[in-house]
């Protein structure tokens, strides 16, 4: 499968570059994607969320009525879960929420997403370019120019860039990620993945056979 190298300016370069066909045109496996998008997103959740019970409510531990007489249940304590104020019961409590994901469950989900991009014509290449300093205007002039307008794309770089980084930080709809931090759920949400040409050749190394 061959793809055309497009200038930052939007032009066709008149090359091509060749997608791995173990990378970018298996079959696709959508449990694999499931696991891996599901344990990026519990990976992320910070788990502090946290309610107090009865035993951590304050309040006094006085009866509030007498026992019996008086037609209604007994009360034994003001911080029983039935009275406003009172504890709650099976309340959430801090926890982690990650899991053990398998790295080849991982690998195949991260190639089954890139296939559907691929299948759908939504991967892109973009020729090597340097930024000298960040310029916010330049990252999106070369969005625009790529025909993202305003729906999502991820770029893909080789090895980090600063400048790069900083001047997509404050524009909505761009990601600046590298190939070591590629994953299914970036994937799967941007409509565009625009590689640079020089992470072809990298991600073929580390997803390919």
């Amino acid at each position: 499968m061959k793809a055309a190298v497009y200038k930052t300016t939007g032009e066709e370069t008149g090359r091509t570059v060749e997608l791995q066909e173990d990378v970018f045109s298996i079959t696709p496996n959508d449990h694999a994607i499931y696991l891996d998008v599901k344990q990026y997103l519990a990976n992320r959740r910070q788990g502090t969320h946290k309610s107090k019970e009865r035993n951590e409510v304050s309040g006094s531990t006085k009866k509030l009525k007498r026992q019996k007489g008086t037609g209604g249940a007994r009360a034994g304590s003001i911080k029983s879960p039935v009275f406003r104020g009172g504890g709650r019961v099976f309340g959430p409590s801090p926890r982690d929420y990650s899991f053990k994901l398998n790295k080849k469950v991982k690998q195949l989900a991260r190639k089954s997403a890139l296939t559907y991009k691929a299948q759908d014509s939504k991967i892109l290449v973009v020729e090597d370019f340097e930024m000298d300093e960040p310029k916010t205007r330049k990252i999106a002039e070369i969005k625009e120019n790529l025909r993202s307008g305003d729906k999502k794309m991820l770029l893909v770089l080789t090895e980090p860039n600063k400048n790069v980084y900083l001047s997509s930080r404050n524009l909505q709809g761009i990601k600046v990620i590298t190939i070591s931090e590629l994953n299914t759920y970036d994937i799967l949400n941007a409509s565009t993945v625009a590689f640079v040409e020089s992470s072809i050749e990298a991600i073929s190394a580390n997803f390919g056979q």
